[in-house]
């Protein structure tokens, strides 16, 4: 297939990609980073807030980006933006909030876990939900956190050994 501008046009590039495709391949991974970084509650205010960056900003991506990375920069961004928000208003306590699709979480199989994630400092349970549930390389951690890839190794390595060592006792109560 050629492009108007006679280059050869590849199908698997980005701008060739319905949006819809996007949210369905990497929808559930969002989720469970905005999970990891702001707690069950507002984790789907922020996967909205992403998805609807990422809607905004998709006709200006690159050919060649990395969509997941990109997408958990903009995750990123969006549930510090909500947990701001959070912080500032009171939470009604008459009603539960609605739940995500057990098939698109974890939690689901391992709720306490979660409880032991968010108890993690902030760049350790972020660097840990990067690489571990959205498996982004430490080079594009460190990236979204602003550090090197060294301390963001260093950040999830800290964030697995105190979950492995209080999650382990957490569990045994």
């Amino acid at each position: 297939m050629i492009s108007h501008h006679g280059a050869p046009h590849r199908l698997h590039d980005v701008s060739v990609r319905p949006f819809e495709e996007i949210v369905a391949s990497h929808g559930a991974t969002v989720l469970r980073v905005c999970r990891a970084v702001v707690g069950p509650i507002d984790a789907e205010d922020a996967w909205s807030e992403t998805f609807l960056s990422a809607l905004r900003a998709y006709p200006d991506l690159p050919a060649d980006a990395n969509v997941e990375a990109w997408l958990v920069t903009i995750a990123h961004r969006r549930a510090l933006d909500v947990g701001r928000a959070t912080s500032r208003r009171a939470v009604p306590t008459d009603s539960l909030p609605e739940h995500a699709d057990a098939r698109a979480d974890p939690a689901s199989r391992d709720p306490d876990l979660w409880a032991a994630l968010q108890r993690l400092p902030d760049k350790q349970r972020q660097a840990v939900a990067y690489h571990h549930i959205a498996g982004l390389p430490f080079a594009e951690i460190a990236a979204i956190l602003g550090n090197s890839p060294d301390a963001a190794r260093r950040a999830a390595a800290d964030g697995i050994k105190t979950l492995r060592t209080h999650y382990r006792k957490d569990e045994n109560r």
